[in-house]
């Protein structure tokens, strides 16, 4: 037998090193503490996923955690839009600091490393892949709860974060239109592929209130996200309304002033209630 060198791709004999499948999970930054970490995903883009993930993230502080956003769509960061940030990411030799929103929150982003926030991001998957990983292994985080803002769909990047961060669980946001079955269950089955538990569905658009009666109306048609969840035994955790607002206070960068408690179910169900 030859003396190893630990290159096991090109290397024929069998040793215990090579015994059962290797885990790809990444260590995080040494100088880091992380509680509890959960992924918000969808099956498609544009059904509110970030909007999911801040919210859920000014609930979880406000419930007086420690909170960070790890914004895993790196080509579509939305995330410092809705938290009014715009300065640049910083770091020493131990690693990378997040930016603090205005109520504290940790925030990590494409759009706080580029020079200039609006330019493209136009890299290849594997380097996608490879920058989410080093939110994860490189930056410093001090978070009782790390909500990571997936990049929609089933693809290299979701794969990678699957794949490298240990996940305490997803939550999976989907909308009230007719393709949302078909979707939902792309990312149930992606979860129960990569073993990650599901906390459970956030049904967002799902309804106007009318200002003038208080009146709930169902625009897409009712209860399809509940056939979904009760198809594949989750809970339906939410259902978020359309509200003009939220809108406004993103485009303000002042997310954390909403008002409402729609998500309140699903911080709970964040904190193992």
């Amino acid at each position: 037998m030859s003396e190893c060198t630990h290159e096991c791709s090109s290397c024929g004999e069998s040793c215990s090193d090579r015994q059962g499948p290797q885990s790809l999970l990444k260590e995080p930054n040494p100088n880091s503490r992380i509680g509890k970490v959960y992924g918000v995903v969808s099956g498609k883009g544009g059904v509110g996923k970030s909007m999911v993930t801040s919210q859920l993230a000014v609930l979880m502080k406000r419930r007086g955690y420690k909170v960070g956003i790890l914004d895993a769509d790196v080509t579509g960061p939305s995330i410092p839009k809705a938290f009014g940030l715009h300065e640049r990411a910083t770091g020493s030799e131990d690693g990378m600091l997040p930016v603090e929103s205005k109520t504290g929150i940790q925030v990590i982003s494409t759009n706080l490393l580029l020079e200039h926030e609006t330019d493209p991001v136009i890299w290849r998957g594997p380097i996608i892949s490879g920058v989410v990983q080093q939110f994860w292994t490189d930056v410093i985080w001090d978070v009782d709860y790390l909500f990571v803002d997936m990049p929609p769909g089933t693809g290299d990047v979701s794969l990678a974060v699957f794949q490298s961060i240990p996940l305490d669980g997803i939550i999976i946001v989907a909308s009230p239109q007719e393709l949302v079955s078909m979707v939902v269950e792309k990312a149930v089955r992606m979860a129960e592929m990569m073993e990650i538990p599901i906390l459970g569905l956030v049904e967002n658009m799902s309804y106007i209130t009318c200002p003038g009666c208080g009146e709930k109306v169902y625009l897409f048609g009712e209860g399809k996200s509940e056939e979904a969840a009760s198809r594949h035994g989750l809970k339906l955790l939410a259902k978020m309304p359309i509200d003009p607002s939220l809108a406004q206070l993103t485009d303000a960068g002042k997310i954390e002033d909403f008002q409402g408690d729609w998500l309140a179910p699903a911080a709970d169900a964040a904190e193992g209630k």
